[in-house]
């Protein structure tokens, strides 16, 4: 069986087409096509007013005026089967917690844990009812994980990790009805748990660099190749298994074997981060999967099926980082009501009610991202742009009042075996990892936000130098400017009447004087950006891909 798709266009992505007009050999501008084609297919996934033109974030930069009715979160309502689900689920950690069983004898949350998480409904949150699952609406998945991760982070990382880059929205998502109806019911109930196999070896952030392949043979396809950094993945387990069929990335559904064999193997390996859940590499050998469990994606191959889960997990991190930060603030405010210097308790003190007032700021930060992503999520949103702000929000602020704020605060006592600081410190940086490392991502971001622009205005004057053979253009050239006249024309008529036209008053909601000046200012930011931006591209041309 070959590689199906709706969408069969072959045209080169503008990231393709401007690298290769930027002088970026065929093999780099291939791959780095591929990932923006995949972004593309994914947007077309999407109905064209909840694209990434007509966010709220795109929008505030480049019309003229910024949406304020979209940066307003909505009221979560949980219903309540949802809501009894939830409080289930709390009252079995903290019973476990309480008791001492929360993790096994290698210091992982326990299968009895996991299991009766799965009998209070906790694994099928986001599973549509038919299913057995809760059905539950994202934004209130969202803010329950900030409620769990201050009883445990690990688990609410594990509702992450099974339900928004797991298996369980690639089959929600892309999933025949059989497939839906063969994987979800298992999935919900958490008899089994699952998680998304993508990184190797070779292959993290760059995915055009993937070799684990997938051969089809008879019913069956054949599977070799390496998996790392799998967290949640052990035997009995299923995963989504991304790969390569006839040289195109793919995804499988994989029901893992109950034991390792010579064609299942998990590759162990020390992890500072996620001590309480397992994270292992992944070898297989000829392994066979049934080729009926083969995903399809409407548009695109398997790279648009792994996309698509990504925003739900930058938001699921956030909230969890709301969370841990809530622990942080616990741990503080007693310690600085008890320790005393100079025969004051250091609560009394600016420097120290300043790090608890800031930590207290992150935390509300924290908790508005996970409210107005979530419910732009709801409404139908990719919101792609909206999400990597939340995720690099989330995993900056956490470490930053670890680092900063916590440690400082507790001091030398931080660095105890027993106290949380020491104990979690790597669990309180790898966010910043996680999800896609935060600057690459600020850089994703930042293609999001000018792919538009420039391919109206930027990528009809660069064809035209290309095809006139000019390399470093010069308007005071005479034949220069003949050339570019008539695609030039349309970025002069934009930039005039940029420069001319007086922005509007944002109209914003009723709010506290000092309040509507940051808001104020935020919205003159942004506007202003748009010709900044614009000059930026202008002036790096080709080159910006390398700044």
């Amino acid at each position: 069986m070959s590689i199906k798709t709706i969408d069969t266009e072959e045209q080169a992505s503008f990231a393709e087409t401007a690298l290769k007009l930027g002088g970026k050999s065929d093999d780099e501008a291939r791959r780095t096509g591929a990932i923006d084609a995949a972004d593309d297919q994914v947007e077309r996934l999407f109905a064209p007013q909840y694209q990434t033109v007509n966010s709220p974030a795109h929008r505030a930069v480049w019309d003229r005026g910024v949406p304020v009715e979209l940066f307003q979160s909505e009221p979560v309502a949980t219903p309540p089967a949802v809501q009894a689900v939830m409080d289930a689920s709390i009252a079995v950690v903290r019973r476990h917690r309480d008791a001492g069983t929360l993790h096994n004898s290698e210091a992982k949350i326990a299968d009895q844990v996991l299991a009766d998480l799965g009998a209070s409904g906790y694994w099928g949150l986001l599973v549509d009812q038919e299913f057995g699952g809760a059905g539950t609406p994202f934004a209130a998945f969202a803010a329950f994980l900030t409620r769990m991760a201050t009883v445990d982070p690990t688990i609410a990382g594990l509702a992450s990790v099974h339900g928004c880059i797991g298996a369980v929205d690639p089959v929600r998502t892309f999933g025949n009805d059989e497939q839906r109806q063969r994987f979800l019911p298992g999935l919900a109930s958490g008899e089994r748990l699952s998680a998304f196999a993508l990184t190797e070896p070779g292959a993290g952030s760059d995915l055009t660099a993937l070799k684990t392949t997938a051969v089809r043979d008879g019913d069956h396809y054949i599977v070799n190749g390496e998996k790392l950094f799998i967290t949640n993945v052990v035997p009995g387990r299923t995963i989504g298994l991304v790969c390569l069929i006839e040289g195109k990335p793919a995804v499988l559904v994989v029901e893992l074997p109950r034991e390792e064999n010579e064609h299942f193997q998990l590759r162990k390996y020390g992890l500072y981060a996620l001590k309480h859940t397992y994270n292992r590499g992944i070898v297989f050998r000829d392994f066979r999967v049934p080729a009926e469990n083969l995903l399809s994606a409407p548009r695109g191959d398997g790279l648009t099926i792994a996309y698509h889960g990504l925003n739900l997990g930058r938001i699921a991190l956030c909230a969890n980082a709301a969370g841990t930060m809530r622990i942080m603030l616990a741990g503080m405010i007693p310690w600085a009501n008890f320790r005393q210097t100079y025969g004051q308790p250091i609560a009394r003190r600016e420097l120290v009610r300043r790090r608890m007032g800031q930590l207290a700021g992150l935390i509300t930060g924290c908790d508005a991202l996970v409210a107005w992503c979530s419910t732009l999520i709801d409404r139908g949103y990719r919101g792609e742009m909206e999400c990597i702000v939340a995720k690099i929000f989330g995993s900056e602020a956490q470490k930053h009042a670890a680092i900063e704020l916590f440690m400082k605060t507790h001091g030398g006592r931080s660095f105890l075996h027993g106290h949380p600081f020491g104990d979690n410190v790597h669990e309180y940086l790898a966010p910043c990892i996680y999800e896609g490392e935060g600057e690459m991502l600020a850089m994703g971001f930042f293609k999001s936000l000018v792919k538009d622009h420039g391919k109206t205005f930027f990528e009809p004057i660069g064809k035209t130098l290309a095809a006139k053979g000019i390399k470093k253009p010069n308007p005071f050239n005479p034949a220069h400017a003949w050339a570019l006249r008539g695609v030039v024309t349309p970025y002069i008529k934009w930039t005039a009447a940029r420069r001319l036209t007086r922005t509007p008053r944002p109209a914003l909601p009723p709010m506290p004087g000092a309040l509507r000046q940051h808001a104020e200012f935020a919205s003159s930011e942004l506007q202003r950006m748009a010709l900044e931006i614009s000059g930026t591209m202008s002036k790096f041309q080709l080159a910006l891909a390398d700044r």
